[in-house]
């Protein structure tokens, strides 16, 4: 149940002929009261011979009694209590019990109290009623309704206990603003999945992602097709931005502008700068230059394998280091989301858009960032960017696949912080992104881990049982869980690979185990596959590898007894 303080007003009978109106959109059927102050209120909705002038001056007496000079100038009270989407459609009896739950909750009409504020509740749609009132009390003094979108929170969450409704998290501000009614019946009208608040604000932020400055923010927001409207002080001192999208107008048919600041608190023009403190430079080392262009791009593949490393450093982070660093590597994470979706290839882009979509909660709380901590995840996105659209095979998909591997522990990781920290919002939104992160890892990792498979089956019996000494040797304690693993064979042609590069592979091997979050993966063969070509800097694309067959050492071959057989199945995905 989602509750709205709306911002005080002047016009009660201007609120009271819009809740009884038919709507920006036609979308109020059948308005009418459900409760108010007085069970003898007019209802214009159901009384033909009732007005909204009746209803509105009723409502406004306690205000026109006090002397013209002490009535305040902003009078009007008004709350939106919205039910979720899979919540059972509730009765008007319902609906009035919620409303006057909420108006005694939030000052006011407090339970009992004979001289409280006026006030009437009307539904008009089946999930969510509104409820106006005047802040005068009968007693000429104004309510004491300070906090009180705090206050109708609270109350909600009792109230879906109460009712067996879906029980939300409690927010705490830093959410951006959510799309109004209006906003949500004209994209359906037009038949468009989301409403232009949130297509701007995904916009927005995948122009964002590894902007190196003011300018090329701007620029990026152009090319994307917005159209940009700056707001510039007399001294030509840059103050704010907006953007609409060119199709989107008003009934004059001009274009609806929204800043920054209102599609999400940290697009604002001050965050951004913010972002731009600890810069981060041009496109990374392997950059190369466009000759027809002249601008430099990254090698796809090379642009992930980097990223895999930056993200791999930020789990660290957010597992050893203090809260201002975490926040800063959280909201870079979701930088480098917004790039990963921008640049993935057709069968990821679906389920990646969506994880950047959802992590996007996620990386704002109240904990201040401490920018400079972030540069290494903020040129992993500038890179990504920079990198250009994956193919999606080849090395290409692989080093993709990695990259959502280790993309996937650092936003497990927001998760178990967020939880810790008892931000019940965000730690629901990691988690989501999370699945989401999953399902693009099942559509681009299993073809490589299947190639893997079947050169590891290929292995001779005595390089079979050398690599799996190795992992008795490195991890004792997962050996015997990882050797029952559909991906095994896959670990197995890894550590083969890691041998034959010149590594030591139960070295090696040590070290990736001791790494985190192993216990949140469905397969930990898959994890240390990805580890260690990572950390051997070998291919991901494992048909770049030569097969191995020779045999083992004679002193290797009596250190593992474990049987080899297994059925022929192709590697377990996440």
């Amino acid at each position: 149940m989602i509750p709205k303080v709306h911002d005080m007003g002047t016009d009660t009978r201007g609120l009271v002929a819009y809740l009884y109106g038919p709507g920006r959109a036609e979308e109020h059927i059948d308005p009418h009261l459900v409760a108010a102050w007085d069970r003898l209120a007019p209802d214009p909705g159901r009384d033909p011979e009732a007005t909204y002038g009746d209803l509105q001056r009723l409502l406004d007496q306690p205000v026109i009694a006090l002397p013209e000079s002490v009535r305040p100038a902003e009078h009007v009270w008004h709350l939106s209590v919205r039910a979720a989407p899979e919540d059972p459609i509730l009765t008007d009896e319902q609906w009035a019990d919620i409303a006057r739950r909420m108006v005694a909750a939030t000052g006011i009409a407090p339970e009992g109290d004979d001289a409280a504020c006026r006030w009437a509740a009307v539904r008009h749609a089946d999930d969510h009623i509104h409820i106006i009132a005047t802040v005068v009390r009968h007693d000429g003094r104004q309510a004491r309704i300070r906090k009180d979108g705090a206050r109708s929170q609270a109350e909600a969450r009792k109230i879906e206990v109460d009712y067996g409704l879906r029980r939300l998290n409690t927010g705490d501000g830093t959410a951006a603003k959510r799309p109004a009614s209006a906003e949500r019946h004209k994209a359906n009208r037009q038949g468009k999945e989301r409403t232009p608040r949130e297509e701007l604000r995904e916009t927005v932020r995948r122009a964002a992602a590894g902007v190196a400055s003011e300018q090329e923010f701007f620029d990026r927001l152009a090319v994307a097709g917005l159209l940009v409207r700056q707001r510039v002080a007399p001294s030509g001192d840059l103050l704010g931005y907006k953007v609409a999208l060119p199709d989107d107008r008003n009934e004059d048919q001009e274009p609806i502008y929204y800043s920054g600041s209102t599609l999400a608190p940290d697009l604002s023009l001050p965050r951004i700068r913010e972002r731009l403190a600890g810069n981060v430079s041009g496109p990374g080392p392997e950059a190369v230059a466009d000759r027809s262009s002249g601008s430099a791009h990254v090698n796809p593949s090379t642009a992930r394998r980097q990223a895999t490393t930056a993200v791999w450093q930020a789990v660290l982070v957010v597992d050893q280091s203090d809260d201002g660093q975490i926040a800063a590597q959280l909201a870079a994470a979701g930088e480098v989301l917004d790039a990963l979706a921008k640049t993935s290839a057709a069968h990821t882009r679906r389920e990646l858009r969506d994880a950047a979509w959802a992590f996007e909660r996620a990386s704002r709380s109240h904990i201040r960032a401490e920018r400079g901590h972030d540069r290494g995840l903020r040129q992993a996105a500038r890179d990504l960017v920079y990198g250009g659209p994956a193919l999606g095979r080849g090395e290409d998909g692989a080093t993709t696949a990695m990259l959502i591997d280790m993309v996937f522990f650092l936003v497990t990781a927001a998760a178990h912080w967020h939880g810790k920290k008892e931000h019940a919002q965000q730690a629901a939104a990691a988690r989501q992104a999370a699945e989401h992160l999953r399902a693009a890892y099942q559509a681009a990792a299993p073809v490589y881990l299947s190639v893997m498979h079947q050169r590891g089956r290929r292995l001779s019996q005595p390089l079979q049982r050398k690599q799996a000494a190795y992992l008795r040797q490195a991890v004792p304690e997962l050996a015997e869980q990882v050797l029952t693993e559909q991906g095994w064979y896959a670990l197995a042609a890894t550590l083969a690979d890691v041998e034959h590069a010149g590594h030591d592979p139960a070295a090696l091997l040590s070290e990736a185990a001791e790494r985190r979050e192993l216990d949140t993966a469905d397969s930990i063969s898959d994890v240390l596959v990805w580890r260690l070509r990572r950390m051997a800097d070998l291919p991901a694309d494992p048909s770049a590898m030569p097969e191995h067959t020779a045999t083992a050492p004679a002193a290797a071959r009596g250190a593992a007894q474990r049987p080899t057989h297994r059925t022929d199945r192709p590697a377990k995905s996440r």
